[in-house]
């Protein structure tokens, strides 16, 4: 069983207001999100902030660590309730390719383009966790290295969202 596990603890400070809830063709980032996972996972989650279109968790072990909290709270969660993986993917990207799971394969794996957006296998928590209390880099492909993950790419770009020109590009299209 997959947890999806939308990342939306970030500050949005390049976009200027809470990019979560800007919208394209009249549906919210975060719901586009939430939507994109459902599709693969059992169940979806979402990190880093208390309200959403689906259950939240607050950051593990505290907020302000960047994705890595959000993966570990997701983490946590799906060990608890008995999940094989956690597939994540950022607040800005829920336009996903329709075989994103295919490309990425058996955890763990990412997409080169954007590390956020990758499937993690639960076993990897002690690595995450010893990541996230270490004082080194807390990111994504740190923890992609730390245990051996596929660098995926893609053909295609997909849209990372983060000032508002780049939600106007992507409205344009």
């Amino acid at each position: 069983m997959i947890l999806g596990a939308v990342l939306a603890g970030g500050l949005s400070s390049r976009f200027g207001s809470d990019k979560a809830l800007a919208e394209i063709d009249g549906r919210t980032l975060i719901s586009l999100a939430v939507d994109a996972l459902s599709g693969w996972c059992e169940h979806v989650v979402v990190t880093g902030r208390e309200t959403a279109p689906a259950p939240t968790l607050p950051d593990w072990p505290r907020a302000g660590l960047g994705p890595l909290g959000g993966v570990a709270a997701a983490m946590h969660h799906a060990l608890d309730e008995g999940y094989e993986a956690v597939m994540t993917c950022g607040v800005d990207a829920g336009l996903l390719p329709d075989d994103l799971l295919a490309v990425l394969g058996q955890a763990p794996a990412y997409l080169v383009q954007q590390p956020v957006i990758g499937i993690w296998p639960v076993s990897a928590m002690p690595a995450l966790e010893a990541i996230l209390q270490g004082t080194q880099s807390h990111s994504m492909r740190r923890f992609a290295e730390a245990i051996d993950a596929r660098g995926v790419e893609l053909s295609a770009p997909i849209a990372n969202i983060n000032t508002p020109h780049d939600l106007a590009a992507i409205r344009a299209r």
